[in-house]
Formats: C-alpha cells, structure tokens, sequence
C-alpha cells in the first residue's frame, strides 16, 4: 500500500481521537515494522517579547534655509543633492533698498567722523567747547551705530552653508520673493544619520539611553544595531507615546526619510521550542510526534516564532518530552520507532 495517502487520511482520524485525550495505537499499525528516528527533547528558553513600532531615518543636523529680510532672489547656485560645505553660497538676495540706506549711513558716518575731528581741532586751540565736542562724540556713536546695523541687513542678503551637507530640498528659484522666515532650502548633513520614532509610554521605561535597539530598514536592506542617543522626558498626551532617537552606522544605501522598524523589549517569557525538521504540517494543523514507549504518538501543537532552525511551541507539548525527527510521511500515531544516534 501506499504509505503517504494512508498517513494523511490516518493524521486526521487521531485528531478526533487527540481531541477525546486518548491515544490508543491504530490497528493497521500493528504489523508496521519499527521506523527508525532521531529525537530531541523539547527545550526551554528564556525569552524576551518584543513589540515592534515603526520609525523615520532623519539627519543629525538639518536646516532650514530661510530669508531673514525681504528681496528677489538673484543667485541660487545649488540644485537638489548638491553637496555643499560650509560656508558655501546657498542664495543671494537683491535689496537695493537696503543697499541704498547702507550707502545713506556711510555717507552720515563719514560726516560725523569729519566734523568730530574738526571739532577736536578746534578745542585745542580753545575755539570750541568741551560740550560741543561731547555732543558730536555722541553723533559720532549714532551714526557708527546705525551703519553697523545696516551692513548687518546687508549680510543677511547673502545666505551662506551652517554646516557641510546635501540640499535635500528646494522651494524657492531665481527671481522669486524671498520672504523673511520662509524656507528657501534644506540641508541635511547624511554622515550622521539617527532613527526617530515614537515609543509607546508602557515600553519606554525599557529603554535606557546608549542602550541598543535592534532596527531594520527594509528599503536599504539592511538590520543593524542602534544606539539610544536620545529619550524624550516627557510623553505626548496625545499619542501616549516619547520621541527616541537612535543613532546607526553610516552606509551609502540609508538616505534620510527611509522607513524604519525598531524592535523594542517587553516582559521576559519562558517557552519551549523544537527543530522545525520536527514539525509536520497538514493544511491548517500542525503536528509533532512523541516518542512514548517506543512508539510514535501524534499530538497537536500550536507554535510561534521561527528562528535559527527552531519553532517556538505556544500549546501541545511540555519541557523534556522527547520527539521523533524528521516528522515525515512513514511516522503514523502508534508505529513503533527505533532511536538512533
């Protein structure tokens, strides 16, 4: 006869029988000669559950490049993913009216500063007073004040890099109104980047900053560990969640705003695990044989997790029990085995 039509039809007459918790042998089973089998005895583990949540790869240092005073915009020599170094010219902003008050204020410094020094000249040779000359030091000031602060307007006119970085975004062109505190450009320093997300108040208490945190980034193909750099002291109301940042290695295939999945640990579980090679799989069921008195004994099992060859078993078996491996078609509920090595 055939044996694997027969065991599936079998498999599933002891799931009724398992189900009234008895185990007697199959009568066909009687004259099948001993199969022979490797064992293992089911383990028990320390683990830890773990939640994942989800998260954003963000820059170390970014800015926002903003106008700090009204112009057209007439130079903007970069264009997204330039590489720019500090210092480098992001924008420059055409002001005439600002050029013209600078040239307003020079001209009333330079007139100031003449008639001080005229002044000076004539209280030497006493042809002035102490007071007059006191009144234009004062004019003097004025007029220094009001220049310097003027060229300040005027050096605002040319936005320059805060930091090395790339342009990662660009909202303004030539010829367009630079608005005081309206975003021209941004710039993002990608040799250090950090995961953000947010964490669920009941397992941020788990987190310890520089701990690590295991994080994968599908789009970049890569699993890494991270570093804690950052935990927020405070939850938001809102989500019930704080912001933590985890620094990562620097790799050419991570670019801010990836998507990100940090694993975060909970409570330690105690679970029993097996060899996958032990598990048996009929459509939705799941089985494993127990070796019991020299005999194969069909039992249900429910598992879990799968990892380095093992399953984790959540019902059906219990610590120390001893199951037969490989769990294929010539094992039947009550066939008799033989260990071997």
């Amino acid at each position: 006869m055939k044996i694997a039509p027969y065991c599936l039809v079998l498999a599933a007459a002891m799931v009724l029988i398992g189900c009234r918790g008895e185990h007697p042998a199959a009568p066909s089973t009687v004259d099948l000669p001993p199969i022979e089998v490797r064992t293992a005895a089911v383990a028990s583990v320390e683990s830890r559950l773990q939640t994942e949540v989800t998260g954003t790869v963000r820059s170390v240092n970014q800015a926002a490049i903003a106008a700090k005073v009204t112009g057209i915009i007439e130079k903007m020599p970069v264009v997204l993913g330039a590489q720019v170094q500090r210092g480098d010219l992001l924008v420059q902003v055409a002001a005439g009216e600002i050029n013209a008050k600078a040239a307003q204020a020079r001209t009333r410094l330079e007139q100031a500063e003449r008639n001080l020094a005229r002044e000076r000249k004539l209280l030497d040779k006493n042809a002035a007073t102490a007071e007059s000359v006191k009144s234009l030091e004062e004019t003097f000031r004025i007029a220094e004040a009001a220049f310097r602060e003027i060229r300040t307007m005027q050096d605002y006119t040319t936005i320059t890099a805060p930091f090395d970085g790339v342009v990662t975004r660009k909202s303004a062109n030539v010829g367009d109104l630079a608005l005081p505190g309206a975003p021209l450009l941004h710039i993002e320093d990608i040799g250090r980047l950090q995961v953000v997300t947010a964490v669920p108040e009941t397992l941020a208490l788990q987190i310890t900053a520089g701990g690590s945190l295991p994080v994968h980034l599908p789009a970049a193909g890569l699993s890494l560990d991270g570093i804690v750099a950052e935990i927020a002291p405070a939850v938001d109301p809102l989500s019930r969640s704080a912001t933590v940042k985890i620094d990562i290695e620097q790799n050419p295939r991570l670019q801010p705003g990836q998507f990100a999945r940090v694993a975060i640990p909970g409570e330690q579980l105690r679970t029993f695990s097996v060899p996958q090679a032990a598990v048996h799989r009929f459509g939705q069921m799941e089985i494993v044989f127990v070796v019991v008195e020299d005999r194969a004994r069909l039992r249900l099992v429910r598992t879990g997790a799968e990892a380095d060859g093992r399953v984790e078993i959540l019902a059906g078996l219990e610590p120390g029990e001893i199951i037969a491996l490989p769990a294929g078609p010539g094992l039947v509920d009550g066939r008799p085995v033989r260990i071997i090595q």
